[in-house]
């Protein structure tokens, strides 16, 4: 558990949910610079708002509400009223959304989501007792409920995600220049050797990496350092062995980049993604006590209805 100052946090992972992060989290002064994730988010919002960008234009998630970002899409986050925001969140790997898209819509490529806000109460909950049923350790329930609720937000708010083509001169260019980055992560160029390397200036080369991955080149190492430095720690390297490796200063500066982008500091991220089962660490609030729009619910063990639950197509 991370917790600063009435805010608080738990990131982490449950091993019978393969290709699912879990976070659960109450906000209020935090600030999530632009970031992208390698998996889904599905994050149901229990109370206050959350204001996140999203394309071109800043977008509002209040309780009984979804904030829905696809794999690989640059967006921010922080509260969008004074007492801040509370929700909980599961992140599913592309596999895993494909994997059940597959098996219970018509949805044909690659499944994603239309509009990154949806009002739906129902699945805002579904959401919740996935978290509470992984807290339990009720693997059938976690499983269930999770696909229930993948496949109510694909009927409700799927579509087929385009397929990205570099195409245009500049696209290309930052292709280029995003794998030499991936490659001198620990020690990278400055942008105008980058630009220099590539054959073009460095202006230019900003405006194509932006227009082609939606940041500039810095914003954008910086997030796939912090990307790098949570599989190192997944592996067991140490946060301080993690920052070095992936072109940070030192610990405080891996603290300060990757705290702003995961939500949690790595040294929290990383105990309790190291200890799944733990249960002497428990959740960082009890499952049951979560409020859900000022009122709380102290249930523990009742994972509400299921009169939706998909069938396989067929």
């Amino acid at each position: 558990m991370a917790e600063t100052r009435g805010e608080r946090a738990r990131h982490w992972r449950y091993e019978e949910l393969p290709g699912v992060d879990l976070l659960r989290a109450r906000y209020i002064r935090k600030s999530f610079v632009r970031h992208t994730h390698e998996h889904f988010v599905i994050a149901a919002i229990a109370d206050g708002v959350e204001v996140f960008q999203h394309g071109s234009g800043d977008q509002y998630a209040g309780a009984g509400a979804l904030a829905l970002v696809n794999p690989d899409t640059p967006h921010t986050g922080r509260a969008g009223v004074p007492e801040g925001w509370q929700y909980g969140a599961v992140y599913p790997s592309p596999d895993v959304v494909a994997a059940i898209a597959a098996e219970t819509t018509t949805l044909r490529g690659t499944p994603g989501f239309v509009t990154p806000v949806l009002d739906d109460p129902y699945t805002v909950q579904l959401v919740h007792q996935v978290l509470r049923a992984t807290d339990e350790g009720n693997a059938l329930a976690a499983d269930t409920l999770l696909r229930v609720a993948v496949t109510r937000l694909l009927r409700l708010n799927g579509g087929t995600l385009p397929r990205r083509e570099v195409r245009t001169a500049g696209a290309r260019t930052a292709a280029r220049a995003r794998a030499v980055l991936e490659e001198r992560m620990a020690v990278p160029p400055t942008l105008e050797q980058l630009a220099a390397d590539l054959g073009t200036s460095p202006f230019a080369l900003l405006r194509a990496f932006r227009d082609t991955y939606g940041m500039p080149p810095h914003t954008w190492l910086t997030d796939a350092r912090v990307r790098r430095a949570r599989r190192l720690l997944d592996a067991g390297t140490t946060p301080s062995e993690a920052a070095v490796t992936v072109g940070f200063t030192d610990q405080p500066h891996l603290n300060r980049h990757f705290s702003r982008i995961v939500g949690v500091p790595p040294g929290a991220y990383q105990r309790e993604r190291k200890n799944v089962q733990d249960a002497r660490g428990g959740p960082s609030v009890a499952s049951g006590v979560w409020q859900w729009n000022g009122q709380q619910s102290t249930s523990t063990r009742t994972y509400g209805p299921t009169e939706h639950t998909p069938r396989p197509r067929g």
